[in-house]
């Protein structure tokens, strides 16, 4: 996208505002889900901006046009935002946030207008925290408008919402059925006192009624929204999506379809006495507009989202294998990538891209990629969520590191795994990095903690070797994983930065990352990623003083031995690292063969 487009754009958006006597306009990275990917209708930052990185916040005033990212984005949008008149706003401890900002840049009286289609209860209310600080009285305040799509006065070629087909989740892979977990969600239901459920986050949604969509890229789900009572579930979607089969899923399972746009209307029917469950995080500010003003909400997170937090022991056997399948043709991708590379082929970053969806794809119950692939070569690899694509991308030529971060989904699981390439000569600097990332990577591995502990504190045991050498990341060490789901998934999030509500608490069968980087600006990035499972300790030593979780490592990829200084590692790392590869061979060997079996045992040979 040209700069002068950009220009454009944001020149006239500002009419639209003045037209409308609004002083500011907020545009998230959101849609009326709050989901982390979007569809296109929903991609207005993107479009009025240029930046392409998946979460930030866009602000625009008459005379000031900034966008908020975090440390993973700054480079990427640095280059992006120049000349267009966005400045970046990093955000970082010491520098305000977009509502801070808002509230110390506008005047008591003044408006700021964001769609409230794409903000969540939650936000609004830390907008309006933000603006009560600065307020002469209750009644005078800066003013936050909501029920106004500003954007889409000007976007004329908005993209259409998608409609793609709903299917099964393959009942081979299905461990409870959706009438069963609505009976799950039904008695936390009842014992909170709640009369209405509302859930708009998909990923619930598609686990509870065991479908799963298209609707999003890389995340199998479906624009919906359901309204839950003691005797009746509604499923609002547009019924274009819904095919007969589906149609006779949903009502086996007692799950009535209603229109999409339905939804603010049946809540418009509640009344006094009734009490509606909601998670403010999820839920869209605009589907609440008819809701009463005399209704009672209990704001909490959705039973399901802790519910399918936790893996059946049959869904965790079903991940397991989905892992050995992911790393067959990872073996594939690496064997074939090296011999082209060594025979003095031309790659791109590009290429590792289409290598790995050709390799992924045939495997069995293959779905798609799980994220967009990041593949960074040197001085991109230093951006955490970087993204090649036809206009910007680079050639794997000269000496250095490679960044390779990937998934995929499968109908049995979702897949996510970074590894680094040596590429040409690897000097010592870099291999000191990759060390002491793998020693940040086996420590968090090796773990132990106590069942029920708040996920954001085990991040210090996997930082700890890092922090020695006076080196840090600016992402969270580990995230959830969904079931044939988001790759991304909460509760659980091992950030120390993040806060600790009860349900980010650490419990047996939740599916996390193990990812800790290093990233020097303009060289070259690290970073060490597996998928593992909390399960109890095997053989506790104590019993008297509660009970401990450790973690089971299901990755299924050997971790590049070239890259390692073993000086650098204790003899526990070594150990570790040699019986990961030892268990990545017996897993791996019998599924592959040829160049690819070859390349397997060459590289879990023990150091």
């Amino acid at each position: 996208m040209s700069k002068s487009v950009i220009q454009e754009r944001i020149s006239q958006l500002r009419q639209v505002l003045k037209n409308n006597d609004i002083n500011a306009l907020i545009i998230p990275s959101a849609d009326p889900h709050l989901s982390e990917y979007l569809p296109e209708y929903w991609q207005g930052r993107q479009w009025l901006s240029g930046f392409t990185g998946s979460v930030g916040t866009l602000v625009v005033t008459s005379d000031f046009a900034g966008l908020w990212a975090d440390s993973r984005y700054w480079v990427q949008a640095a280059a992006q935002l120049e000349d267009t008149g966005i400045t970046l706003q990093k955000l970082q401890p010491g520098s305000p946030n977009h509502a801070q900002w808002l509230a110390e840049n506008l005047d008591v009286g003044d408006s700021v207008a964001i769609d409230g289609n794409v903000l969540s209860l939650a936000e609004q209310d830390r907008l309006l925290d933000a603006f009560d600080e600065v307020a002469d009285s209750e009644e005078d305040s800066i003013r936050l408008i909501t029920e106004l799509d500003l954007l889409g006065e000007i976007w004329q070629d908005r993209p259409a919402l998608p409609m793609a087909q709903l299917y099964a989740h393959d009942a081979q892979f299905v461990s409870q059925s959706a009438a069963e977990k609505l009976a799950e969600v039904r008695a936390q239901m009842q014992q909170i006192g709640a009369t209405h459920h509302l859930i708009s986050s998909l990923d619930d949604l598609a686990w509870l009624t065991n479908l799963r969509g298209s609707d999003v890229d890389y995340n199998p789900v479906f624009l919906a929204h359901m309204i839950i009572t003691a005797d009746k579930a509604t499923l609002y979607i547009d019924s274009a999506k819904v095919g007969e089969d589906i149609a006779k899923l949903l009502d086996d399972a007692g799950i009535s379809v209603a229109d999409y746009d339905q939804v603010q209307g049946a809540l418009s029917e509640l009344t006094p006495e009734d009490l509606l469950l909601l998670d403010p995080n999820k839920v869209a500010v605009g589907t609440l507009n008819d809701l009463g003003d005399d209704i009672a909400m209990i704001e909490q997170i959705a039973p399901s989202s802790l519910l399918k937090s936790v893996k059946s022991k049959e869904d965790i056997e079903h991940v397991r294998e989905a892992m050995r399948q992911d790393g067959a043709a990872l073996c594939e991708f690496f064997s074939e990538f090296e011999a082209r590379l060594n025979k003095g082929e031309r790659l791109s970053e590009l290429d590792v891209d289409s290598m790995l969806i050709d390799v992924r794809s045939k495997q069995p119950h293959y779905v798609s990629p799980s994220f967009p692939t990041i593949a960074g070569f040197n001085a991109n690899g230093a951006l955490p969520h970087y993204r090649a694509t036809e206009d910007k991308f680079s050639y794997l030529e000269g000496d250095g590191l490679l960044l390779i971060d990937s998934g995929a989904q499968y109908q049995n699981g979702t897949t996510d795994i970074t590894r680094v390439v040596g590429i040409g000569k690897v000097n010592e600097g870099q291999k000191r990095d990759f060390s002491l990332v793998l020693k940040a990577h086996i420590a968090l591995a090796k773990a132990c903690f106590p069942d029920g502990i708040a996920s954001p504190l085990i991040d210090a045991i996997c930082r700890a070797p890092l922090w020695q050498a006076q080196m840090d990341y600016g992402h969270g060490t580990g995230h959830g994983v969904g079931y044939f789901l988001n790759v991304h998934e909460g509760p659980q999030v091992i950030a120390y930065a993040a806060s600790n509500p009860p349900e980010r608490a650490m419990k047996v069968g939740m599916i996390s990352s193990n990812e800790p980087g290093l990233y020097r600006e303009g060289r070259w990035g690290v970073r060490i990623e597996n998928l593992v499972i909390n399960q109890p300790v095997p053989t506790p030593q104590e019993t008297e003083f509660g009970h401990y979780l450790n973690f089971e490592t299901v990755t299924l990829c050997p971790i590049d031995t070239r890259l390692v200084n073993p000086s650098l590692l204790t003899q526990d790392e070594i150990d570790w690292l040699n019986d990961y590869h030892s268990h990545v061979y017996n897993e791996l060997k019998d599924r592959v063969e040829g160049e690819a079996l070859e390349w397997l045992t060459e590289r879990t040979k023990a150091i």
